[in-house]
């Protein structure tokens, strides 16, 4: 029974190991959705067999031979067929242009506004007006361009404003009123800054968030 199983577990091992190499020298955030549910897979079949008495080691060597040979010919395939290769792999998606939030591709990516900005305050931005362009990657990632840093008040010898927080207050049309009472804001003092900047229809609103430093900025509005 031991002996089995010792057996077993180090065939998995090499297993793993030659599909590791068949998938390329990545770094985890470079693997693709699909290229987990291989290893997913994979790890579902060892687990499954170690312990089942039914399950013989050749059985084991069949059942990972097989996967492998059939990661291969995918591999191969979406190497060779580029028109296959966004709809096994994925392609990039561009969430953010010169600026302004794409909500279609938001939407498609199925990516709330909270989730787009939690993404970004991990990659040091807690503004949206700092993004020049944001590019989701298939592996999930978000990729970033910053908005080209304009003439700092160093340079003109004038005093600056403490940098603050951003807060999301309309999101997908609604007013996110806990938001606003956290900041010592309500409804009325929302709607009537918006209607300063030129905004009637808070409904049509995708996004709008506020700091100290920005003010309002405003992406997603429908025409």
């Amino acid at each position: 029974m031991e002996t089995t199983i010792t057996l077993k577990i180090i065939v998995g091992l090499i297993a793993l190991l030659l599909v590791i190499r068949l998938l390329g020298k990545k770094e985890l955030s470079q693997i693709t959705p699909f290229d987990f549910v291989y290893l997913l897979v994979l790890g579902g079949l060892l687990e499954e067999s170690v312990y089942d008495d039914l399950v013989s080691v050749w059985d084991v060597l069949y059942a990972i031979a097989l996967w492998a040979i059939l990661i291969f010919i995918i591999e191969m395939i979406v190497r060779k067929f580029e028109k296959i290769r966004p709809v096994l792999k994925g392609e990039p998606s561009i969430i953010v242009t010169d600026g302004e939030l794409d909500v279609k591709e938001l939407k498609k990516n199925k990516l709330e506004s909270e989730q787009l900005r939690t993404m970004l305050r991990q990659q040091g931005i807690f503004s949206l007006k700092e993004v020049k362009y944001a590019i989701l990657e298939p592996s999930g990632q978000l990729s970033i361009m910053k908005s080209e840093s304009p003439v700092t008040a160093e340079m003109l010898s004038i005093e600056t404003k403490d940098t603050s927080l951003s807060y999301l207050l309309i999101d997908e049309g609604k007013i996110e009123r806990k938001t606003l009472e956290s900041i010592g804001k309500d409804e009325e003092w929302l709607r009537a800054q918006l209607y300063e900047e030129g905004y009637k229809d808070l409904s049509k609103i995708y996004y709008a968030e506020w700091s100290n430093m920005y003010g309002f900025v405003v992406r997603g509005v429908e025409r």
